[in-house]
């Protein structure tokens, strides 16, 4: 099959001919139809998470077609269409895995960093860590709800019952939420780069209420904030946005240094929270609402073998929604 490989930390992905992989026991190989391009696929090849998986296939935003199941694998038979989102493996005995925290298991290994993922023709994925998908989505439509929608929602969750809900950084994950947010009744005000007219139409086009540069103040200050645009000079920025009480949520798995700044900005029991992957709770529930509201997203669809051109695209903000590489 063809994939595009992960070799070393700042240099192009590779276009190879690997062998097609064999599911093991508790294992399903999809076909791949349609894999989401994400911040974090970024992080993976400038080396800002360490220790991949040698030579590993990138990608966690899979969608695809079980083709043949590995022994005990269930409850999927071959032709279904699933998803495959980022966490991929927890060991289900520690303490996090006996009690509802299976994100933070020591041991996980995520989808496109410890295990190939899916810049690929197929992929082999634990049973336990694929999921049905809903709705009349094209595949890759859908892609993008694996982790941007995921991380969104859950970010969302932990930002309470916040009715001025604002949004650092209005790409994948935000335009996701934005709608969520909006289903749920709350008022989204949208940040992005200064001077990006462009993203800020976009989120009033989603319904945002207000949308300006992220240096900027909000006319009213807010109840929540969620930051995912990995840069940590906006958590002082967030903080300052946010009421007494508010909640600063950082969605991303990484961020730069977040720099010193004033107690007071923190003080009035402001909280900054971070969010650690998913849960496959998380998977459920948000694959099953995303259709009934319905969300819409708003993609890019580029062939497998122009993975480099859309990680690019994605660095230098020329993406309006999400990428998805089609095989």
């Amino acid at each position: 099959m063809k994939a595009m490989c992960f070799d070393k930390a700042g240099a192009p992905l590779s276009e190879q001919e690997v062998t097609i992989p064999e599911p093991g026991p508790n294992e399903v190989l999809l076909r791949v139809s349609a894999c989401g391009v994400c911040r974090t696929d970024l992080h993976v090849v400038d080396g800002d998470l360490t220790d991949p998986k040698p030579h590993v296939v990138p990608g966690h935003e899979i969608v695809g077609t079980v083709e043949r199941l590995g022994e005990g694998a269930g409850p999927f038979e071959a032709g279904d269409r699933v998803g495959v989102p980022w966490l991929g493996w927890t060991c289900g005995a520690c303490f996090y895995c006996l009690n509802g925290q299976e994100n933070l298991c020591d041991d996980a290994q995520f989808t496109g960093y410890q295990r190939h993922g899916g810049y690929a023709e197929y992929a082999v994925a634990d049973a336990r860590y694929v999921f049905p998908i809903h709705g009349n989505y094209s595949d890759a439509e859908a892609a993008p709800l694996l982790c941007a929608g995921l991380i969104g929602y859950r970010s969302l969750r932990m930002a309470g019952e916040a009715k001025r809900l604002g949004l650092y950084g209005f790409g994948a994950a935000a335009h996701i939420v934005a709608q969520v947010a909006q289903f749920e009744g709350r008022d989204v005000y949208a940040f992005t780069r200064d001077g990006d007219v462009d993203a800020q139409e976009f989120a009033r086009s989603l319904g945002a209420v207000w949308a300006g540069s992220s240096e900027e103040a909000p006319p009213q200050k807010l109840d929540a904030a969620i930051l995912f645009a990995p840069v940590g000079n906006l958590v002082p920025t967030a903080l300052q946005a946010v009421r007494k009480g508010g909640t600063v949520v950082c969605g991303g798995i990484h961020m730069s240094d977040i720099p010193s700044f004033p107690y007071e900005i923190l003080w009035g029991e402001r909280v900054v929270k971070s969010v650690a992957n998913l849960t496959r709770q998380d998977a459920v529930e948000f694959l099953e609402l995303a259709p009934k509201i319905p969300i819409r997203t708003e993609i890019q669809e580029y062939p497998l073998s122009q993975a480099n051109r859309a990680l690019e695209d994605l660095r230098d903000g020329r993406l309006q929604g999400a990428a998805v590489l089609k095989p």
